[in-house]
């Protein structure tokens, strides 16, 4: 292209002549020897770091544990042993040889002195014996009184209904029917509670059934009148409740 805008041909670079070619072979020698051969030369001049990662796979084998130390003898055996006879002494032991005799045992002789009185001394205690026992006679302390009983209680009182009946009616009281009651012809039932002492005496009375304040005045007072025989249950005298119905009526 360019030899056709300049109008030349001369072109010595295409000539293959001796001298261009050791000059190309040259610069390809140069340019092999530095990308090929100096790196190849540097890398394999440096070894790769062992990173921390890789050093569980390097580690050196575990040092097998020392055997345990071997158990001590064994002791004598406690039968090689020659056992010695222990003699016991004192009042009470048993003879170890046998008597040449028989001889009749005799009762102890109480010392006046030491024992004070027949059968045993000041302070001491249940069970023992005369002239003492040797290392004393072990006596638990005696257990301590029981509490008193707590106070009884009274009986509250009881409905009067199934098996319990009513106790005997000693007094009854019919209620007085007011004039004006009777005037303003004022009739119905009036219902009454009453509670019972012991004594048989009406001590409260409690209206459950209101016909009018005049009927239940009288109603009242006239069943505080009343009086019964006095309920006994187990043999203990209870207060009873029972319910006393009054009907008014004019004639």
């Amino acid at each position: 292209m360019f030899d056709l805008i300049t109008d030349s041909r001369e072109r010595p670079l295409r000539e293959r002549s001796l001298p261009s070619k050791i000059v190309a072979m040259v610069l390809h020698v140069v340019i092999v020897t530095l990308v090929v051969v100096i790196p190849l030369l540097t890398v394999t001049n440096q070894l790769p770091r062992v990173v921390p990662t890789m050093l569980a796979f390097v580690a050196a084998e575990p040092v097998a544990p020392q055997p345990p130390p071997p158990p001590p003898p064994a002791a004598a055996s406690a039968a090689a042993r020659p056992v010695e006879a222990v003699r016991t002494t004192g009042q009470f032991a048993a003879p170890l040889d046998a008597p040449s005799e028989i001889v009749a045992e005799r009762a102890p002789v109480a010392s006046t002195e030491a024992a004070g009185v027949l059968g045993g001394v000041e302070g001491g205690v249940p069970g023992g014996v005369v002239g003492g026992v040797f290392g004393g006679l072990v006596v638990s302390a005696a257990p301590p009184p029981p509490p008193p009983l707590p106070p009884p209680v009274a009986p509250g009182p009881v409905r009067i209904g199934g098996q319990i009946t009513v106790p005997a009616l000693l007094k009854r009281v019919e209620p007085e029917y007011p004039d004006v009651a009777a005037q303003a012809h004022l009739t119905g039932l009036v219902i009454l509670e009453a509670t019972v002492g012991t004594d048989g005496c009406v001590e409260t009375v409690k209206v459950l059934r209101s016909r009018h304040p005049l009927l239940d005045r009288a109603s009242e007072q006239a069943l505080m009148q009343w009086r019964y025989s006095p309920l006994v249950l187990n043999g203990v005298a209870t207060p009873f409740i029972l319910t006393v119905t009054y009907t008014f009526s004019v004639k």
